[in-house]
């Protein structure tokens, strides 16, 4: 038979029960208005993340368009130069060496070009030396003297700028 110290022990239990139930369902209200709130974020971050990408992709395409254009302007100059380079030497050309058409050879057997003499046409001699005077090339007739750097005004090539 149930006793009433029984009923009352269930009573207890029931109430903890009844508790329990409405503070795990207040945690779980609070726990989908978090989400809901986060969710929210979500979206929004998202967005940002989209419009970063489309500002990024205009950006490198900016940026390579950049580079473009700038490689155009250095083909331009590269062949505005080689125009006049060409306009300069073709008379120096059309005039008959002493020697013949027999260029001038340095002691290691390469010609120099431009010389007279031997001498290279940018007043930079190797002294018989079969290019010991150059420095940082591949070859003893990149036209880089001894310290110099390509691009720095040092190579006798013409007045061409070397700028890579």
């Amino acid at each position: 038979m149930v006793t009433l110290d029984q009923v009352k022990l269930l009573e207890t239990k029931v109430e903890k029960a009844i508790g329990y139930v409405e503070k795990v369902s207040g945690e779980n209200t609070g726990l989908r208005e978090r989400l809901e709130s986060y969710q929210k974020r979500i979206d929004e971050l998202e967005v940002l993340v989209e419009t970063f990408k489309e500002d990024q992709s205009r950006i490198e395409d900016g940026i390579l368009s950049t580079l473009d254009r700038l490689n155009q302007f250095e083909d331009a100059i590269e062949r505005s130069l080689g125009i006049k380079n060409r306009d300069k030497k073709a008379p120096k050309a059309a005039a008959p060496s002493p020697a013949g058409n027999v260029p001038d050879m340095d002691a290691g057997g390469l010609a120099a070009a431009g010389s007279k003499n031997g001498a290279p046409k940018d007043g930079v001699s190797n002294g018989g030396a079969s290019g010991d005077d150059v420095s940082k090339g591949d070859a003893p007739g990149d036209g880089v003297p001894d310290g110099g750097e390509p691009g720095d005004g040092a190579s006798g090539d013409g007045g061409e700028l070397d700028i890579f």
